[in-house]
């Protein structure tokens, strides 16, 4: 791993998008790429989900040949693990990637989630094929453990078929991402909110607003997401520095979710709607323009 002129801690975002890709002229200025989000942590490159951003994020890793990174899934529902078989640094000796994820309710692992959508005929080149180091690790939600000096924490969310949330903390500072979780109606999520105490960066799963969610003509309760609100509501109760809405809802173009960021200001000044390319440094001040 090539040693970073920038942040010692970084967050850069490759895919911003749930549950499909939504390319167009509509998207532009947010992105139409799935789950994907790179973390730079005192010299080890850490990337959350293999949406479709992750293929862009290994174009753009070609030219820092050989890598290591550390990759974490919240789960294996297609917009979070698209990407992973157009993942360009997997197929290439000499490069290494350590893989974390939890094992699925009906008993496979991160390893066979991963090797599935690449079996005949869905897609015609498997897991085999990837000549680069991967090693794969299970991970228990709840589970506390470190990568040398970084810290990560994970804990279960309310998703359909289960997801894990993560807080990384390093240098005194933390990042969580805690996305494709639903909050509940009478009380606030206590695992999102372990996990989000006094972070600096929370990145959250706000698919929806509070009207789309309840609308009696077509409610999204049950879907396993949540709200801009929510995310205010746990923001503040947590003491979050930054509040970053993330898993924008493919009907949401360009100008709803600017129409969003505007609410969601009003209410939590520190916060945003998470872009593709979008860089927010956690520790330093200056992160990479590229």
């Amino acid at each position: 791993m090539q040693t970073s002129p920038f942040s010692d801690f970084f967050i850069r975002f490759w895919g911003v998008r749930g549950s499909i890709p939504t390319p167009g002229k509509e998207t532009v200025r947010y992105g139409g790429n799935t789950s994907c989000v790179e973390m730079y942590v005192g010299g080890k490159r850490l990337i959350f989900d293999g949406g479709t951003g992750l293929r862009v994020l290994g174009k753009h890793l070609l030219s820092q040949m050989p890598v290591e990174a550390y990759m974490f899934f919240t789960h294996s529902h297609w917009d979070h693990i698209q990407g992973f078989p157009f993942f360009i640094p997997a197929f290439i000796p000499g490069n290494c990637f350590h893989i974390y994820g939890a094992i699925a309710p009906n008993g496979a692992n991160i390893k066979a989630r991963l090797s599935d959508q690449m079996h005949h005929p869905n897609f015609p080149v498997p897991l085999v094929a990837m000549r680069s180091d991967l090693r794969f690790y299970d991970i228990q939600p709840g589970e506390v453990f470190k990568i040398d000096d970084i810290e990560i924490e994970t804990a279960s969310l309310n998703h359909p078929n289960e997801a894990i949330g993560y807080r990384i903390s390093w240098a005194g500072h933390t990042a969580v991402y805690c996305t494709d979780t639903e909050h509940f109606a009478d009380r606030l999520d206590e695992n999102v909110l372990r996990l989000a105490q006094n972070a600096d960066i929370f990145i959250y799963d706000a698919t929806y607003s509070d009207e789309e969610y309840s609308d009696p003509k077509s409610p999204k309760i049950g879907w396993g997401h949540s709200t801009w609100q929510e995310a205010v509501k746990l923001a503040q109760a947590a003491k979050v520095d930054k509040l970053v809405i993330f898993h924008h809802d493919p009907a949401h173009d360009d100008d709803f979710l600017d129409n969003i960021e505007a609410q969601v200001h009003t209410v939590f000044a520190n916060s945003l709607l998470a872009r593709e390319g979008m860089v927010l440094p956690v520790i330093g001040a200056k992160p990479p323009q590229e």
